[in-house]
């Protein structure tokens, strides 16, 4: 099927712009006719007093000819055309991949973060993360047993202040590991154990020695 500017226009208007690019047209139409008509005559001329095998020879020679036309004017574009849009198809691939990648870990990131706000102690606030530890390990493991307790704190980059207390248990028994470190992670105080070491004690294989590291985030201000 042929289309023309007439199929993207209504009629009346289609036949009006039609009508102004033939009248535009046509004077170079004519001059171009009466330019190449002599020579195609005489071209017709000299074919036509051509032997059988000759004209056979003109005829498959016209045929390559039209063949490298199109290969060279056609094809050779069409298929850099269709490379560089696989090219760019590809690139935008890589560039969706990437960007859901981002969208992951921003994700990622976001639910850490929430999760660290929810641990954070609230600025100004003092989480008295000494007294808390120290109460709590003594109704569960007896002052006796609390080797060492030993608080610290110091910025960390973000505007936060980090609270840590380094524990030293000796000689309790595996119910009451248990019991510190589910009463520890129970706390009202958003307290989380950055290190935790246990070892078999020398003089009873019964009983363990504990070194851990109780810590609190909070916002500095």
């Amino acid at each position: 099927m042929q289309l023309s500017i007439r199929h993207f226009l209504p009629r009346p208007q289609a036949a009006a712009v039609w009508s102004r690019l033939s009248s535009a047209c046509e004077p170079y139409i004519v001059r171009a006719r009466a330019t190449v008509s002599p020579y195609w005559q005489q071209a017709a001329d000299w074919y036509q007093k051509r032997e059988p095998r000759e004209k056979l020879l003109l005829r498959l020679l016209s045929a390559v000819v039209t063949l490298l036309f199109v290969y060279n004017v056609l094809y050779v574009p069409a298929r850099g055309w269709r490379d560089a849009l696989a090219e760019r198809v590809a690139t935008r691939q890589q560039q969706v991949m990437r960007l859901r990648g981002m969208m992951r870990s921003y994700e990622r990131l976001r639910v850490e973060l929430a999760s660290t706000q929810k641990r954070t102690v609230p600025g100004g606030k003092d989480p008295a993360l000494f007294s808390v530890l120290e109460m709590t390990l003594t109704n569960i493991v007896g002052r006796a047993k609390i080797a060492s307790i030993t608080p610290s704190e110091h910025q960390v980059p973000g505007g936060f202040e980090q609270y840590a207390v380094d524990v030293k248990l000796n000689e309790i028994a595996l119910p009451q590991i248990v019991d510190t470190l589910y009463n520890l992670q129970t706390l009202n105080v958003p307290v989380s154990i950055s290190s935790l070491q246990i070892h078999q004690h020398a003089r009873d294989s019964h009983s363990y020695d504990v070194d851990l590291t109780c810590m609190a985030l909070g916002k500095t201000g």
